[in-house]
């Protein structure tokens, strides 16, 4: 209880300092803004400083719920709740993979997206002989679109399966096999050196290295707000390029088309991975499926899935919504929260709140 008074009295402080100064503030505040980065700890703003509403802001926070926080240019501009928190993030990670991925490309470890993973996992040779040995086929690109449909009777690349074992699978696949690091030891070896150390991550990742979860990290909103900056600067960090831009913005620009449907979960015969969350068949992709991304764009009906909200903008999402990051590129915005409302899965909520956050940087 002590707690949850202290970061109320601190949260509420640091948005009325943020106010201060706004009646002062002219209609072009954000013009002239110098682009940063944080280093130890975020550099701050007022809102109006960086052409963003208050008012607004407020609103959207209040509508969306559970905690988070908001950048702008490198600022950390709001926040709402304990943004400081370090919690799991549930498929709102994924992404994390997919960098890992492609950073496996850029080392050599792998030849491309398009390499078979039987060469890492001759189990799925024996697989589905009434199938034609279907799972032969799948590559790396299939596990990072969910179109792999492992235990599913679809060939890979054909369907699309939100499959949390088939995520698992890949996890494992990608961890100890490619990069060759046990799960006890993944976190010194991998996500501290590749995430937590040049990103400064100043509030803890949890990662758990054994069980069901192994490999699913626990990230604060501030922090998370990071790897969504990365990737606002197409892989790079200060003047370091973590990621070749080209596969930075590959990473959040190229949706699964529409043509490929939705599984129909007959099963078939598989290698029992783990699951890392939930089961399979969990939901469509609707357009907006990039490499365990989501992004803003026309859905089955043809609208944007959320039609308020930037149409350049792309997602990490888990739990329906309730834990994530969103990127707004052509507002330079980024919004990250936790323990939200179901912003993903209740198109007409999440397309207020996130409607609502990009009206605050003054889009119509």
């Amino acid at each position: 209880m002590m707690r949850l008074c202290i970061t109320r009295v601190l949260t509420a402080t640091l948005n009325l300092w943020m106010m201060i100064g706004a009646a002062f503030a002219g209609a072009d505040a954000a013009a002239g803004v110098d682009p940063t980065f944080p280093g130890e700890h975020w550099q701050t703003k007022r809102p109006d400083e960086v052409g963003l509403d208050q008012t607004r802001l407020d609103a959207a926070a209040r509508l969306a719920g559970g905690r988070g926080c908001v950048v702008r240019y490198g600022y950390l501009v709001y926040i709402w709740g304990d943004h400081t928190k370090a919690s799991d993030v549930a498929s709102a990670c994924k992404p994390f993979y997919s960098h890992l991925l492609f950073e496996a490309i850029e080392d050599g470890k792998l030849a491309g997206p398009d390499e078979k993973v039987i060469r890492w996992q001759p189990v799925l040779g024996g697989l589905n002989r009434s199938l034609g040995y279907k799972d032969r086929q799948m590559t790396f690109r299939h596990l990072a679109y969910q179109t792999a449909c492992l235990g599913f009777e679809e060939a890979p690349g054909t369907a699309y399966d939100y499959n949390d074992a088939t995520m698992g699978f890949f996890w494992d696949t990608l961890v100890n096999k490619v990069y060759g690091v046990e799960w006890k030891d993944a976190y010194a070896k991998l996500f501290g050196p590749k995430f937590v150390e040049p990103l400064q991550m100043e509030d803890g990742f949890g990662f758990p290295t054994s069980g069901p979860k192994a490999g699913r990290p626990g990230i604060s909103p501030r922090d998370f707000a990071r790897f969504g900056l990365l990737y606002l600067n197409e892989g790079r960090w200060r003047d370091r390029q973590i990621l070749a831009s080209e596969l930075a913005r590959k990473a959040v620009s190229e949706p699964l088309p529409l043509s490929i449907p939705r599984t129909r979960a007959r099963p078939a015969e598989t290698c029992h991975p783990r699951s890392i969350g939930g089961g399979g068949n969990q939901c469509d992709h609707n357009g907006g499926y990039s490499w365990l991304w989501w992004l803003n764009r026309p859905a089955r009906d043809g609208k944007h899935w959320f039609v308020d909200a930037p149409h350049d903008m792309f997602m990490a999402l888990g739990h329906g919504g309730r834990r994530g990051v969103a990127v707004m590129p052509g507002l330079q915005l980024i919004v990250s929260w936790n323990d939200a409302k179901e912003l993903h899965v209740d198109r007409e909520l999440g397309n207020r709140v996130l409607g609502a956050f990009s009206r605050a940087a003054g889009r119509r």
